[in-house]
């Protein structure tokens, strides 16, 4: 299927076109001239007004005024006219013409200035002044978007002119995540609707699962899908009108019957029409069906004798649902309904657990000591957090100097596991964002099983954001590459035997039997058992690297052989904060890559 039609004016500008649809998946080059790898036209006229209604994008490469004379008959409607850009013969600019936003123009016109070393000329002035493009925001996070406006143009030349706006944000996802962090100066933000004087502004946006009453400003509401229904009801339940007394009671609620996710029912009921109907009445969500045993253990504040008896579950509607949730909260308790005799029903409705505006800690994986090396999403969390624990010794201090002025910076050097937990549970209870930051990656002897268990004990919510390993940071400082092809296709990470025993089945003289790439994480204390067990199964002259903090200001790598690897541990006076690597993959360049030979080529044909 043809997704971009790149249209030539002129034969010269062949090679420029060829370059842009190499990097464009689905794309074809027309053009009046009879050019080998392009589609020859009669006229530019005849073409546009076969493609315009079926490609996604259009790219002129010539004249402006080709292209806008050949596109002027069709032009109907931002949301469906097809993205329009034109490109003039030498590539030094790319115009954004038509559906800048909506139709994905103006990315469409940013990607393809990258790939030709062009200007990217955007009109649009959201786009100019770096605000949001609330036009499309909602599809950008799956949101369902709804104003009170007439015509939608109207708030948003509110918004791009800078007129007070308040922001509501009742609920927490990706999306409100970045509203939070790229918040214009005529923004102002709120969590409480009820905290909100109308008066003071000219636009309120919205984005909560819940229906608010009419407001007297102008007003976007963009619903997230972040509820979870859940389900029950007699056998063989008539489900005839059920969907829409449903729906209607949701509203009446004041929830959104666009902010659910999905439909949830035990195993009992996965064949009921019911189910079937409103998953078409709600535009096919998904239906996730449960066991008994997977909800027996979940409380729920209104339990059927009954339905324990039958199924050893207290309620069907409201476990599932909390279940769907991730054990968020119930914002609608059991509801019971009787439309007809015999087909009793009863649903329920839970925010997901991750939506909910409360505390959070986030584990960040600060990578190998180089600030700079902590990822994107991990430094955003440092520049928002109310609470920042680090590593002590372990992490470089210039990491939390990025922290926003009032947030709490602390070493958990000195604090034991207890001492730590009180101190993110004090912050969490407040509702605010703890960053919990380790060396590398938190996954990789991180010690960060034990405070999860602390946080699921406790139903708190937490998420991990990945760092790079020390191991990684190891393979580029020796500028190696760890697997070798027909040689090492395998990375072991592991340590010494110290105080912490091995189990059996991972001594270090089994894991070395496979002479792979082995990367010894803590063991600088016990060089010399690790380098007598590695020698019953590599040679003596095996390359060796100890790498002391690595990307840290005083890192010192030391290479060598095998056979004196403990010897150059000793005489450095290496430390805990050393990598050991050994393989044949060290310092490497026989073993080349026939990935990009002649007969891998069909691996990068679109």
């Amino acid at each position: 299927m043809i997704k971009t039609a790149i249209i030539l004016t002129s034969e010269s500008s062949y090679p420029l076109a060829e370059t842009i649809s190499k990097e464009l998946t689905g794309s074809k080059i027309y053009s009046k001239n009879k050019i080998d790898g392009t589609e020859h036209i009669d006229s530019i006229s005849n073409c546009v007004a076969e493609l315009f209604s079926e490609v996604e994008s259009i790219v002129f490469i010539g004249a402006m005024g080709i292209c806008v004379r050949s596109i002027a008959p069709y032009i109907k409607d931002k949301h469906t006219d097809p993205a329009v850009i034109n490109i003039d013969s030498t590539g030094k600019n790319v115009i954004s013409v038509l559906s800048g936003h909506v139709g994905g123009a103006n990315d469409l016109t940013s990607q393809i200035a990258h790939i030709i070393g062009g200007n990217a000329i955007i009109t649009t002035q959201s786009d100019n002044t770096g605000l949001w493009a609330l036009d499309t925001l909602g599809k950008q996070y799956e949101w369902t978007t709804n104003t009170n406006a007439e015509n939608f143009n109207s708030p948003l030349t509110t918004f791009v002119n800078k007129k007070p706006v308040a922001l509501l944000l009742d609920i927490k996802d990706e999306g409100t995540a970045y509203m939070e962090r790229t918040k214009p100066d005529h923004v102002d933000i709120y969590y409480r609707y009820t905290d909100i004087r109308q008066d003071k502004y000219d636009l309120l946006i919205a984005v909560t699962p819940f229906l608010y009453p009419e407001t007297e400003i102008q007003t976007i509401c963009y619903h997230p899908k972040v509820l979870h229904l859940g389900i029950g009801c007699r056998k063989d339940c008539n489900p005839e009108d059920i969907a829409k007394y449903i729906s209607e009671a949701i509203t009446n609620n004041s929830i959104s019957i666009h902010s659910i996710a999905d439909i949830s029912s035990i195993d009992i009921k996965k064949d009921e029409a019911l189910l079937r109907d409103l998953q078409q009445y709600l535009n096919d969500i998904p239906v996730n069906i449960y066991s008994a045993d997977e909800l027996k253990d979940i409380e729920v504040p209104n339990p059927s004798e009954k339905v324990e008896k039958v199924t050893s579950v207290q309620g069907v509607s409201e476990s599932t649902a909390i279940k769907s949730a991730d054990y968020g909260q119930l914002i609608m308790e059991k509801q019971k309904g009787v439309l007809s005799k015999g087909n009793d029903f009863t649903f329920a409705i839970a925010l997901n657990r991750s939506a909910i505006r409360q505390g959070h800690i986030e584990i960040v994986g600060a990578g190998p000591g180089d600030p700079d090396l902590v990822s994107v999403k991990g430094r955003q969390f440092l520049e928002e957090a109310d609470l920042i624990l680090y590593a002590g010794s372990l992490v470089p201090i210039e990491l939390t100097y990025c922290a926003k002025e009032g947030a709490v910076v602390r070493s958990s050097a000195s604090m034991d596991l207890e001492e730590q937990f009180t101190l993110m549970k004090e912050f969490y209870d407040r509702g605010a964002l703890v960053v919990r930051l380790h060396t590398g990656d938190p996954c990789i002897y991180g010690a960060i099983q034990e405070q999860m268990a602390f946080f699921d004990e406790y139903n708190m919510s937490y998420h991990i954001t990945p760092g790079i390993s020390s191991f990684q940071a190891a393979a580029a400082a020796l500028r190696s590459q760890f697997t070798i092809p027909e040689k090492v296709q395998t990375i072991i990470l592991t340590r010494g035997e110290g105080r912490t025993p091995m189990p059996d089945k991972e001594k270090l003289h089994l894991l070395a039997r496979s002479q792979s790439t082995i990367c010894i994480f803590l063991s600088a204390t016990v060089v010399e058992n690790v380098q007598k067990e590695l020698l019953e199964h590599y040679p003596p002259t095996t390359p060796i690297a100890a790498c002391y903090k690595l990307t840290w200001k005083d890192e010192r790598i030391y290479r060598g052989q095998l056979q004196d690897l403990a010897k150059i541990i000793k005489e450095n006076k290496l430390t805990l904060t050393t990598m050991i690597v050994v393989g044949d993959a060290i310092d490497n360049r026989q073993g080349l890559s026939k990935l990009y030979s002649h007969q891998f080529k069909h691996l990068f044909r679109r």
